[in-house]
């Protein structure tokens, strides 16, 4: 198969061989232990421009921290055919990660490995998170969700503190392209009573032949099946409301709808990447709370409660809501 048909039909695989700048690709793992106390995010990453590095950010959702680890960009090497990236004396791939960290910006060692993945379903006409938009080139930011839930086992120790992950819960997603969108707001959890239940939300700002739409991507697996409401599947964006203490989403299609309410904590910044460096900030908390509730147009509830632990990133609101109120 060539590459190209490869790449966008395998959305973990490594995206950046021959790309010039502006580009960046990185990996997000979420790990939550078992007793829910622990919540860390990992996320390697490469940036090439005008401080082209490699690099790995360390997010502590209980201490409200993170650790920019910084490396040469031959220090990143990555596999042509499957999802294995190596960055210093790390690695990453779809059974787990392995730390090797330390600098003055701390220091991490462990290893933690993932079980049981839930992917976005990828298919010729819709490969992914992204659907028929992954087949778009030069789109600013590509997504994909590498698993929606999986079970873990191992440990980290950040700076000497070990955290034990076995039987803990774990989410994989990654994002590449020229920038991170002007303006979005990202949510995930599956911490959700009875655990068969994992939300990934996404409303962002999408450039499109020298002008912009607002693009979001719901999707909600429940059961072992996924209930999607996208711009990409004809699904309306009836509201959207980003306010200091909360976010609240709703979208409908023919069938369904989709109401999201969700707690806005104090975020930890983190580095996001623009056309021109790893400049922007975005605040992340790993603490919200999101009540979701699925239904179908006549009312009927097929899915009704509160995910905890929850990832939300909100990042310029103010250009989003404009673009939304736009429309």
């Amino acid at each position: 198969m060539p590459s190209f048909f490869r790449s966008i039909l395998n959305p973990s695989l490594y995206h950046g061989k021959g790309k010039t700048p502006p580009f960046f690709e990185g990996w997000y793992y979420k790990l939550v232990s078992a007793d829910e106390r622990e919540r860390i995010a990992v996320i390697p990453a490469v940036f090439l421009g005008e401080r082209e590095h490699a690099f790995i950010q360390v997010v502590d959702g209980v201490s409200e921290t993170m650790d920019y680890h910084t490396y040469p960009l031959s220090d990143f090497r990555s596999d042509d055919r499957v999802f294995d990236i190596r960055i210093g004396d790390s690695s990453f791939n779809l059974n787990g990660l392995t730390l090797q960290l330390d600098s003055p910006e701390g220091s991490v060692e462990g290893s933690v490995q993932l079980h049981n993945l839930s992917p976005w379903p990828v298919s010729l006409l819709s490969p992914g998170v992204m659907g028929w938009y992954a087949w778009v080139p030069a789109m600013e930011c590509y997504h994909g969700v590498l698993s929606f839930d999986h079970s873990l086992s191992g440990s980290l120790a950040i700076q000497g503190r070990r955290i034990n992950f076995d039987g803990g819960r774990g989410y994989l997603e990654k994002d590449w392209g020229a920038s991170f969108p002007e303006g979005y707001v990202w949510m995930q959890t599956n911490h959700f009573p009875g655990g068969e239940t994992s939300l990934m939300a996404s409303v962002a700002v999408i450039p499109w032949l020298g002008s912009a739409f607002p693009g979001f991507i719901l999707g909600l697996m429940h059961q072992g099946r996924l209930y999607r409401l996208t711009t990409y599947t004809g699904a309306v964006l009836e509201q959207l409301e980003i306010e200091e203490e909360h976010v609240h989403i709703t979208a409908a299609s023919r069938e369904l709808r989709l109401q999201i309410r969700t707690t806005r904590p104090k975020g930890i910044p983190l580095k996001g990447p623009t056309k021109q460096d790893m400049g922007m900030r975005v605040d992340e908390s790993l603490a919200a709370e999101v009540q979701v509730q699925l239904s179908r147009k006549d009312g009927k509830i097929i899915f009704e409660g509160t995910g905890l632990h929850a990832g939300l990133e909100v990042v310029n609101s103010q250009r989003l809501l404009a673009r939304v109120n736009d429309r």
